[in-house]
């Protein structure tokens, strides 16, 4: 592994590439903060992909790239006479710090749900009006609501077991299956369709299961056992029944084509 000096000069590398690249290549110098968003976002899940699969030497790489894509925004904000990388790493530090006083101070806390509770708190202390002021409006619907079912917890706004929380699940597919019966309008029962969601999200967090990598796990398992059945269709699935695909689809679930 790199020492700590070797790791700064790493980063020192890479600011002077950077300030080298945006001075020099055409490209580099067209870029703006909002040029450089979706590329972001992309090499953002790009990484989550990475860390899905297991792929280390993956993980390294993504790491670079959004490393590069961060100093590109200082780079461009010094520019502006705004702030520089210095700036967002001491905001940063003194942000860690005042939020941690049971490392840098004298609070005493029992567990990380403490910590967490503690956050939360010291964010509001700060001047966020709202718990759940700072869960980006851009996130994915599903993340979104684990959020902030995290954040509201943190002030006791929470089912106590979940016993409870399964009692609202099937609640709420009731609503739905009363909604589609009675010929409910659409954006009824698009509005139960998502409560339901919403508490099976809830549910998820319950039990420990991370419901965005939950579904993508079975997003991909379902793409491979499709494809699977692709590849050994003997003519095109458009001729088949759907009674000789499910014949492959059981030998790719036999095969164990998960990933």
């Amino acid at each position: 592994m790199n020492t700590y000096q070797q790791k700064l000069d790493a980063f020192g590398r890479l600011l002077t590439i950077m300030d080298e690249l945006r001075e020099q290549c055409p490209w580099d110098r067209k870029q703006t903060l909002l040029s450089l968003r979706n590329l972001t976002i992309e090499e953002t899940y790009e990484l989550a992909d990475a860390i899905l699969d297991g792929d280390l030497p993956g993980i390294k790489e993504e790491i670079g790239d959004l490393m590069l894509h961060m100093t590109f925004y200082a780079r461009i904000a010094s520019e502006q006479n705004a702030f520089d990388i210095a700036d967002a790493l001491h905001a940063i530090c003194d942000k860690l710090i005042a939020r941690h006083p049971h490392i840098y101070g004298d609070v005493k806390v029992k567990d990380d749900d403490e910590v967490k509770q503690n956050w939360e708190q010291l964010k509001l202390r700060e001047g966020k009006k709202s718990l759940l002021e700072g869960v980006p409006n851009s996130l994915p619907a599903m993340v979104k609501a684990f959020r902030m079912q995290e954040k509201t917890k943190q002030v006791g706004f929470e089912w106590e077991n979940t016993d409870q929380v399964w009692a609202k699940v099937e609640e709420e597919l009731g609503e739905l299956h009363d909604n589609i019966r009675n010929k409910a309008p659409q954006q009824d029962i698009e509005e139960e369709f998502g409560d339901v969601l919403f508490s099976l999200v809830n549910y998820a967090r319950f039990i420990g299961v991370d419901p965005e990598t939950a579904l993508e796990r079975v997003n991909r398992k379902f793409k491979s056992r499709f494809e699977y059945i692709e590849k050994q269709a003997p003519r095109p699935l458009i001729e088949m029944t759907l009674a000789e695909m499910d014949v492959l689809w059981e030998e790719a679930k036999g095969k164990g084509t998960k990933q």
